[in-house]
């Protein structure tokens, strides 16, 4: 990975992270501040975007993460699955939080069920991306086992030179 590739990376994970802390800072502030009503109301909609915007962030840090490690060239290592398995938590989480949206919005689309069909589909592909970086994973698994053997044909190589 190229270094201007990884800047341009790092650049745009930092302006959304950045992004996301901001306006979950303010959505926080306005639940517990509310000027309109003293009974400091948690609107299940409020709620779920802060947690989705907490699984939005720990996948962020987790890409930032493994593209320190793609840099250094230590990507194809055991520590990379950590940063991998959060990644795929944080989006079945987001895929989780989006099936609460839906489940939240049904009762005002009793007139247009379709709308909460189509909502219910992109859940499910929410979860297809994890699905896909589940297999992401997988790849890297194999990676990571070439490498080990790799490295130890290359020890045999080198004691029998």
């Amino acid at each position: 990975m190229g270094k201007l590739a990884v800047a341009a990376l790092r650049a745009v994970l930092a302006v959304v992270l950045t992004g996301t802390v901001f306006v979950q800072a303010s959505m926080v502030w306005v639940l517990f501040t509310d000027p309109e009503d003293e009974t400091l109301p948690l609107t299940p909609l409020r709620v779920i975007t802060i947690l989705g915007m907490l699984a939005a962030q720990a996948a962020l840090v987790c890409v930032w993460r493994l593209v320190t490690m793609v840099r250094r060239g230590t990507v194809f290592s055991h520590a990379a699955f950590r940063y991998v398995d959060v990644v795929i938590g944080a989006i079945v989480a987001a895929s989780l939080l989006w099936f609460a949206v839906t489940i939240v919005n049904a009762p005002g689309q009793r007139e247009d069920p379709g709308v909460t069909v189509i909502m219910g589909g992109i859940g499910l592909a929410i979860l297809g991306v994890a699905l896909i970086v589940l297999v992401l994973r997988m790849l890297l698994a194999q990676a990571v086992a070439r490498d080990v053997e790799a490295t130890q044909m290359q020890a045999e190589l080198d004691e029998v030179i």
